[in-house]
């Protein structure tokens, strides 16, 4: 799967969306880190108890997955969090026709407490939190991304 470009307006307006809802002022920053800004937004927000707004979720799922993906280019892998995004990585053999053989399918906020290093793989796996199956689903050594 090619990763689409993240509209960086789009991005910032839900960026705001969010820091809106939650009493704060817009962001102000430069646009190029307004995806960073909206993965540590999210995660204020899953940390005060409450839900992220759809819009800014996807971009910081969204963001971090782009990230994985750069950093361990190839298609052996599918990583998928549902029902933000999904991203093909690591390198290795490819599939080329329907359900890939190693499949990670991981929550919205397991995936950024992996991707940011809030939560290591192995304490994932064992609190059950992902769901990984084939032999080179485990993303231990691609994680955090940033």
């Amino acid at each position: 799967m090619a990763a689409r470009k993240l509209d960086l307006d789009k991005v910032r307006a839900a960026l705001d969306s969010q820091l809106t809802e939650l009493g704060e002022p817009a962001y102000d920053g430069p646009d190029a880190a307004a995806p960073a800004a909206a993965v540590e937004v999210v995660l204020r927000v899953y940390d005060k108890g409450l839900r992220p707004e759809r819009d800014v979720a996807r971009f910081a799922v969204r963001h971090l997955l782009e990230r994985l993906a750069e950093k361990a280019p190839g298609r052996t892998v599918e990583v998928r969090v549902p029902p933000y995004a999904a991203v093909q990585c690591v390198a290795g053999p490819r599939h080329t026709r329907g359900t890939p053989p190693n499949v990670v399918e991981i929550d919205p906020l397991t995936w950024l407490e992996l991707a940011t290093g809030r939560l290591s793989w192995d304490d994932a796996m064992d609190a059950g939190r992902i769901s990984a199956s084939g032999t080179r689903a485990d993303l231990s050594e691609h994680l955090p991304v940033r």
